[in-house]
């Protein structure tokens, strides 16, 4: 029960107008945005209180959902050792520690690949510990690792550390031989810092005042920061810049990209200081990605693009002429979204999505033939974890589904053999054969079908047997697709009888390229009407009904969770909205904000084309709440310090509610980033107060 007699916090309005293409808009609390404010920082204190007092009634319930998080996690364990020159390295978690600890053992015996068994609570002969988060973490109320490298000999890590949730790094190199940092410290870095080959230098990026990574820099070891020099700037707002060395050790890539164009240079990985070479200069539309072999002696380079190729394709070229020859290796093929191609000594591996589905195969240097690993679930998720070595014998994979843990497998490339290495241990009796796990379609407005995955405790009965509380998951931006993983903490709402599923909608990349095209610019919105229609569907279908349907989405997809409920209010019992794009077209107007020139690629271009103003002022959520409807009850969950989606969007858009009557609560993390609280115990706690939230609106909390 909630107490009704806890009012709401109520924000001052105070005027404001935005104008663009002669349109005005009045915008009451755009006041939000001054982050400093004493006015501000009382509101959203004022929001978290409200908050806590509209959920107390829960805490018994968020206790028992954590402990059942944390008693199903092995919480003192071991990951699979991988191989990089003469070391395993490993991670650790203890008990009651919030952190990881990273760690690493001598390879006794050269010729031997597999993984070494170690036990969590015995010694491991040898065992350097390299860095434990925990220790560095002492005396923060955030703590975040953005880069952590160690040389190829062995003696020297480099770590960057981000302590308040921004997402910029300070860069430090550790002797591990001594254990004592050198007098080295780069401020301000973005994530991925690496050394050279030759371990004497380290590349990093920074960011330009927008937070957009626009420069590479080389910091030799031993020198002060004020002396490094850049290797490549970019100047155009709209792409972001990576760097790294291939597996080869032969080159230094930079990447460079939007959302829908990129372009790579090189530099030789023994020479930093030669001017950077683009591999094919950049074209409005054109993505590709490379990877570096050797093949008969010969440097090539297998590029995978989109040129005339929807889909992608993969062609071979030679490194010293990129621009000349293209041996098409693998040909576009509609339906089968090519996502990746790493190189190693004698083959490749290559990933790709086909019928809704990751995939991983091995390609043949020889044949350009392609094996394909199989699984034998119907729903899955796989992925190449990526050896730093150039010659292993084996590649290794990470794989789940709804019912299978997180899996480590070594696939043994000369015995096509798969070898287990690893199952996630899930403690408290946990047996998969007691959940079921499909796939529907729905029908969307245009008769697209759209994919939505189901997971489900069998003795509560089969979807459809009767209408049972049903939690809804979608994003359907970026291309980014979500996968039918597995989740620990998931399981404490599908043993209260709950069904979890995911709709699969345009926008994301589940179903090839083009279901991300359709789903972008000026066809977002069937990102909105597919998550309706999914949900409409699983009502239709006797599997949940409105009153027992929540839904959630996180950053875009929190954008999508204001869009439906504006669209289809009716439809959800509650709305879980985490670190919502809400206020999207406030944002994208903004070119001073962070990131917001690189997004137009993604939404397009409000501050300059009318149409996609109108276009985008049509779905924002904020400027979209009806005062003729009766919305679904909404959970906004935020972070002070995000840098991708501002505090500002959420506080607006539940003001906003609130003067139609909605029942919406604010919940901002003070010191915490775009991915929320760090620490797993924190982490835990937090998700055990959404779950608890969700369960509350379908009724399950009140029969826990």
């Amino acid at each position: 029960m909630t107490s009704e007699a806890v009012q709401p916090p109520v924000a001052d309005r105070r005027p404001f107008t935005r104008r663009h293409h002669g349109d005005a808009v009045e915008d009451p609390y755009e006041w939000f945005r001054a982050k400093e404010d004493a006015d501000v920082v009382a509101h959203l204190e004022a929001e978290n209180a409200y908050t806590d007092e509209r959920t107390a009634h829960l805490a018994g319930l968020r206790e028992r959902i954590f402990e059942e998080i944390k008693g199903r996690t092995l919480e003192t364990d071991l990951s699979v050792p991988s191989r990089r020159g003469a070391w395993w390295y490993y991670g650790r978690t203890v008990a009651g520690q919030q952190y990881g600890i990273h760690c690493r053992a001598p390879i006794t015996d050269e010729t031997d690949w597999t993984p070494p068994l170690l036990s969590p609570d015995a010694p491991v002969p040898g065992e350097q510990v390299l860095l434990d988060g925990n220790v560095e973490a002492e005396g923060q109320d955030f703590f975040s690792l953005g880069s952590l490298d160690v040389s190829a000999d062995g003696s020297r890590m480099l770590y960057g550390v981000d302590v308040a949730g921004d997402e910029r790094y300070t860069l430090r190199i550790r002797d591990l031989a001594t254990g004592v940092d050198l007098d080295d410290v780069i401020e301000h870095t973005f994530s991925g810092a690496v050394f050279s080959p030759d371990g004497r230098s380290v590349v990093y990026t920074t960011v330009d005042d927008a937070w957009r990574p626009d420069t590479v820099w080389v910091h030799e070891v031993g020198t002060d920061a004020a002396s490094d020099r850049i290797v490549f700037t970019e100047t155009d707002e709209r792409y972001w810049v990576g760097a790294g060395f291939t597996r080869s050790d032969r080159y230094l890539v930079i990447g460079v990209g939007s959302s829908i164009t990129s372009e790579e240079f090189l530099v030789p990985a023994d020479d930093l200081t030669a001017e950077p070479r683009s591999v094919w200069p950049r074209r409005e539309g054109v993505e590709y990605s490379l990877t570096h072999a050797v093949i008969d002696g010969e440097d090539v380079l297998y590029i995978l693009h989109n040129d005339g190729a929807l889909d992608f394709e993969l062609v071979r070229v030679a490194a010293s002429d990129p621009a000349g020859e293209r041996r098409v290796v693998l040909p576009h093929e509609p339906g089968r979204r090519l996502l990746d191609a790493s190189a190693y000594r004698d083959w490749a591996v290559v990933e790709y999505r086909r019928d809704g589905l990751a995939r991983v195969g091995l390609l043949d240097y020889a044949t350009d033939e392609v094996t394909e690993i199989g699984f034998d679930e119907p729903l899955y998720a796989v992925g190449e974890s990526g050896s730093s070595e150039w010659a292993p014998p084996v590649i290794r994979l990470g794989y789940a589904s709804f019912v299978t843990p997180s899996t480590v497998f070594d696939y043994d490339v000369a015995g096509r053999e798969l070898l287990l290495r690893k199952r996630q241990p899930v403690l408290g009796g946990y047996d998969p054969s007691e959940y079921g796990q499909e796939r529907v379609w729905a029908t969307a407005e245009d008769g697209t079908r759209i994919p939505v995955s189901l997971v489900w405790k069998r003795s509560f009965g089969a979807p459809g047997d009767s209408p049972r509380p049903l939690h809804l998951y979608g994003y359907g931006s970026y291309e980014h697709s979500i996968e039918p993983g597995f989740s620990v903490a998931r399981l404490s709402m599908l043993d209260r009888g709950m069904i979890f599923a995911i709709a699969h909608v345009r926008g994301g990349g589940e179903m090839g390229r083009q279901w991300y095209e359709d789903g972008k610019l000026l066809h977002k919105r069937n990102t909105f009407t597919d998550f309706v229609a999914a949900g409409r569907h699983l009502v239709a279908e006797g599997i949940t009904s409105p009153d027992r349907l929540v839904a959630e989405g996180g950053s875009a997809g929190g954008l999508l969770m204001g869009a439906v409920a504006n669209l289809a209010p009716d439809l959800f019992a509650g709305v879980l909205a985490a670190v919502p794009f809400v206020d999207a077209l406030t944002t994208i107007l903004d070119p001073s904000l962070p990131l917001t020139v690189i997004e137009w690629d993604e939404w397009g271009d409000p501050l300059h084309d009318p149409d996609v103003y109108a276009y985008m002022k049509s779905y924002t959520p904020y400027e979209n709440v009806r005062d003729d409807a009766s919305y679904p009850r909404i959970l906004a969950v935020t972070s002070l310090n995000d840098t991708r989606v501002l505090y500002v969007e959420p506080a607006k858009w539940v003001a906003r509610l609130r003067e139609v009557g909605a029942d919406a609560l604010l919940k901002c993390e003070m010191v915490a980033g775009h991915g929320g609280v760090s620490g797993r115990y924190n982490s835990w706690r937090e998700r055990a107060f959404e779950l608890a939230w969700l369960l509350d609106v379908v009724g399950l909390a009140e029969a826990d």
